[in-house]
């Protein structure tokens, strides 16, 4: 018999007690098992939205959704290994940057992503957008790719804490996302199961982040670093804006476009700053002291990028996607752009086939926005704040529209906000 009920569990959370780490991995093994109804472990999630986790129990709790699959391996990949996670923005392609760069500098990079929803890009979008390219990998291939080359981009297994696959189905539809702890052990459970050596989070913060204050954003932060160091993983994370896009183009073929620019040492300033201080920090917890920048300029970054292009069955010398139908929106004024309405920018994307309703909608490979300016350049009447790229002239039309109120001028330029905030560790 066993020595836990779900009604109990449900009842100690609500009431505000610390579970147990046997109520823990039981409540969660009795989940998978189907021995606990959905509607059960829904309870359970909103009485920890409520109440929150203390710290063991929340410690409990990832350990647990580690143990619920597979823990890779990867120590056969013959150097540090340090993987990277952002938390989602609008433009935010540093993956493809920072995955080749560290690689060329003697650190692997096992990236296990995913697709994107609403406003915000998922990193196999971006990627299949590269004729041939695929991110379903075998074990075996996944890791040969990570001895032979040093960088791989593929989709997480199922093999992997299926039990966060399995809460966050219900987190999804029961209002329960918004939970720091919850949010933290989805994070962190995969990367610990993925088996890197340590990890270098990117936690965004602004209009177009998932987060959208500070102190909200520090304590995610701090929670998944300990949940690391609990597990003895290394873990830092930097806290980086997204008030604005970050770079110029968003949308999937357009940021892959500007992603082989930066690698080419060249690109959007804020996109080469980011991807450089999350470079750094990488190869910091890899035992590297090189400046990435000069992997940039001399292309050893670049042949990285199309090694591991190449050996997912990707061209990286193919053409990509284009749209048929393109449309400017004009600076009305003489000015300086103050505002910039990251979330507006993403959703007008979104809206121009770029991004998905749905997990199982499609997107459009070439769709999306292709800014004239940045934050606190100064523009001229008449000048292209941004190109719209879609399939068709409604979409052009949704779009236009996503973005009325995106954007302020002012007579003088404001304040600049740094590109990264913080740096927890």
């Amino acid at each position: 018999m066993t020595a836990f009920t779900a009604v109990d569990v449900i009842r100690s959370k609500r009431d505000g007690s610390e579970l147990s780490d046997a109520q823990v991995r039981w409540v969660l093994e009795a989940y998978l098992r189907g021995e606990v109804a959905p509607e059960q472990m829904s309870a359970l999630l909103m009485a920890v939205v409520w109440r929150g986790m203390t710290a063991r129990e929340l410690s409990a709790w990832t350990t647990a959704m580690v143990a619920s699959g597979e823990r890779m391996d990867l120590s056969g990949a013959g150097r540090p290994v340090v993987d990277k996670h952002s938390s989602g923005g609008v433009g935010d392609k540093v993956s493809l940057v920072v995955a080749p760069l560290v690689a060329a500098l003697g650190v692997a990079v096992p990236k296990l992503s995913g697709r994107g929803l609403g406003h915000t890009g998922g990193t196999l979008d971006k990627l299949e957008s590269i004729p041939g390219w695929r991110g379903e990998l075998t074990r075996e291939r996944f890791l040969g790719q990570l001895r032979e080359v040093g960088a791989v981009i593929g989709s997480a297994g199922e093999s992997l804490a299926p039990a966060d696959k399995a809460l966050y189905a219900l987190r999804d539809v029961t209002a329960t996302v918004e939970s720091i702890p919850l949010i933290a052990s989805s994070i962190m459970s995969k990367k610990i199961a993925g088996g890197a050596d340590a990890v270098l989070l990117d936690v965004k913060v602004g209009a177009g982040a998932f987060l959208k204050e500070l102190e909200p954003a520090r304590e995610l932060a701090r929670t998944m670093v300990r949940l690391g160091a609990d597990a003895g993983v290394r873990t830092v994370c930097l806290l980086t804006s997204m008030e604005a896009p970050l770079g110029r183009g968003i949308g999937n073929a357009l940021e892959v476009a500007e992603a082989v620019e930066v690698l080419q040492g060249g690109g959007p300033d804020d996109l080469r700053e980011v991807c450089l201080a999350v470079a750094r920090e990488m190869l910091a917890l890899g035992g590297v002291s090189d400046d990435p920048e000069p992997a940039l300029a001399d292309g050893r970054a670049l042949e990285v990028w199309r090694r591991m292009v190449a050996a997912q069955g990707g061209d990286p010398d193919a053409p990509l996607p284009t749209a048929p139908h393109t449309a400017v929106v004009e600076a009305p004024r003489d000015g300086w752009l103050v505002r910039l309405d990251a979330l507006a920018v993403g959703t007008a994307a979104w809206r121009l086939g770029a991004g998905r309703a749905r997990k199982e909608d499609a997107v459009d490979p070439a769709a999306g926005v292709v800014l004239g300016a940045a934050l606190g350049e100064q523009v001229t009447a008449g000048q292209p704040l941004a190109t719209l790229h879609a399939s068709s002239t409604d979409r052009l039309a949704q779009g236009r529209a996503a973005l009325e109120g995106a954007y302020e001028i002012a007579d003088a330029p404001a304040a600049s906000v740094p590109l990264v905030l913080e740096k927890v560790s």
